[in-house]
């Protein structure tokens, strides 16, 4: 059992006391206990696995924000949570069927009872059992043989849930596992799908089973396929093909194989148990993607002709989904090519390391448009810039580019000044750029007759420079503070100056690395400092990347641009 507790505290040890963890994990259903508020306090081990959470993915979350939904995986309304409405009122209350969101993105339909419990020090809570419904048919949990006696009325609704589920995300791999919720168990025990990627070359993406109300991953299953043979008769290779669905068993196999998609497919067979399969190709707009295999082996009920009509307009509607997934992150690599190729080379620089990173955004985003600039100015400094521009995709990428070649352009002009040369770019992008709402941070760096090294700077509303000393202190350099550019103001801006001290290391870097929906910037702040602090005697590479896998909030879907340099010793300052 696992329990959390809030500060050095823990209110929650006559809770353990009175609900031992033996006792906890011998519940045979999952169960989970809650706080007054409805925070998760104390997960067991059933939880963990049917919600493919771990216990510190669930303990001190909302229960209801984290894993109540309505049967299309949408966010339920308090206002309808039986389970907020039983914690409120201090009351036992018993529901037959609600639906619950899993950690592999996928909609479980279970059956609850709540009840209200002391969790010590006087605290209230409520203990919560999940298990299978009595009609599991509706929670499509079942092994019983229902696929063939499916009403027409279920099959628009099974395609009509495909449809929303698969329309709702542009993940190939979240639309994959949903795919296999909503078929496995209610239409066989297996779901195995096999795609084509872009190269030609075949990949048996994800095979699941059904197994004691949960569906458990085979990755041992899983894993590069031999090429698709052309001639082949085999269910699987004209399903590649594009061929029309079909019904396959293991007897089709037990001959020398013709191919090495065959041997896969024996093997398949033998390691699932499956004595019936139904295969149908997943079509896009313009090609085969791939092969969708539904297997039976616990049940005794083998697929029939009947069954591939449905299956095919389920594999229709995956193959839309899966064109509309490919086709957004083409466009995705694209954005990100020209974003990394937009990018330039850091500059060598005498006494002063420097570095930068580009880290794109997680592959259920776009990518924005930050970037970094640093090049060697006429009077010997170097200009150092670090920005955002408003957007994504391709047009932000496009903007970022127009808006860092019109800052050179100023910045060489004015090299004494900062502040002068943003004052002229914001005058220029409301009339020349395409995308200008921006922020950024642009600055000097040199070194004086006296070997310190001395840096200028205005910010046009962009989050802070962080300053980190060789002990650990930090401090956000909050100087030279303006508005962003694009807006129409007339506010005037200014350059702030600090000396460096030696073996400092100045981190500019954009808001990807310190936002977060969970908690406030602020904290982002924080966070980002007390790593930084953490990681300041490091060499500047390896800092530069802890700390961006460290202090990047989890939950973060932008991406981020950071610039990163370090200041000499003071004997070798001259």
């Amino acid at each position: 059992m696992a329990i959390a507790a809030p500060g050095g505290e823990d209110p929650l040890e006559e809770f353990r006391r009175s609900l031992p963890a033996e006792i906890f994990e011998e519940v045979t259903a999952a169960a989970f206990a809650v706080d007054d508020k409805g925070v998760i306090v104390a997960v067991n081990g059933r939880s963990e696995k049917l919600f493919q959470m771990t216990a510190n993915e669930l303990v001190g979350h909302d229960a209801h924000d984290l894993l109540h939904r309505d049967s299309h995986g949408h966010p339920l309304p308090r206002s309808r949570c039986g389970l907020r409405m039983a914690l409120l009122t201090n009351s036992t209350r018993h529901c037959e069927l609600d639906w619950f969101t899993r950690g592999d993105d996928t909609v479980i339909g279970l059956s609850w009872v709540i009840t209200p419990c002391e969790l010590g020090a006087g605290a209230l809570g409520a203990l919560v059992l999940l298990y299978k419904p009595e009609d599991p048919a509706d929670a499509h949990q079942d092994d019983a043989e229902v696929s063939t006696r499916l009403t027409e009325l279920d099959r628009l609704a099974l395609l009509a849930e495909t449809t929303t589920q698969l329309t709702s995300t542009l993940d190939v791999d979240a639309a994959l596992r949903r795919l296999a919720a909503l078929t496995v168990p209610r239409l066989a025990d297996w779901a195995v799908f096999d795609l084509i990627t872009e190269v030609d070359e075949v990949r048996r993406a994800l095979v699941v089973q059904h197994e004691e109300g949960v569906l458990i991953e085979r990755p041992d299953l899983q894993g590069p396929m031999p090429p698709v043979p052309q001639e082949s008769p085999m269910p699987l290779s004209r399903a590649l093909r594009g061929a029309a669905s079909t019904l396959a068993s293991p007897a089709m196999y037990h001959g020398p194989p013709d191919s090495g998609i065959a041997v896969e497919q024996q093997r398949l067979f033998s390691e699932t148990g499956m004595h019936s399969a139904a295969i149908a190709p997943i079509r896009g707009l313009r090609e085969v993607l791939g092969a969708l295999t539904l297997g039976r082996s616990r049940r005794a009920e083998p697929f029939t002709a009947s069954d591939l009509p449905l299956l095919e307009d389920l594999t229709r509607r995956a193959g839309l989904a899966l064109d509309n997934a490919r086709l957004y992150e083409r466009q995705r690599k694209v954005a990100e090519t020209m974003q990394r190729h937009l990018l330039p080379q850091m500059p060598t620089v005498p006494g002063l390391e420097m570095t930068a990173r580009y880290v794109p955004a997680p592959h259920a985003s776009q990518v924005g448009g930050d970037w970094y600039d640093a090049f060697s100015l006429s009077d010997g400094a170097t200009a150092l810039a670090i920005g955002d521009v408003v957007g994504h995709d391709l047009d932000a990428a496009g903007g970022m580019a127009q808006i860092r070649n019109m800052l050179r352009a100023f910045v060489w002009m004015h090299p004494e000044s900062p502040s002068v040369a943003v004052t002229h770019l914001d005058q220029a992008v409301m009339h020349i750029a395409q995308e200008p709402m921006a922020t950024m941070v642009v600055a000097r760096i040199a070194r004086g007759d006296d070997g310190c090294w001395t840096l200028h700077w205005t910010n046009a509303g962009h989050p802070p420079p962080l300053l980190v000393s060789e002990d650990g202190r930090t401090r956000f350099l909050k100087g030279g503070h303006g508005m962003l550019l694009g807006t129409g103001g007339q506010g005037s801006r200014t350059d702030a100056v600090l000396t460096l001290p030696p073996r400092s290391t100045l981190v500019l870097y954009t808001d990807g690395l310190i936002e977060s929906r969970r908690h406030t910037l602020d904290d982002g702040m924080d966070r980002l400092r007390r790593h930084a602090a953490s990681l300041a005697r490091r060499p500047l590479d390896s800092f530069s990347d802890s700390l961006l896998s460290q202090a990047r909030p989890e939950d973060n879907d932008d991406d981020v641009a950071f610039l990163a340099l370090r200041t000499p010793d003071q004997s070798h300052a001259g």
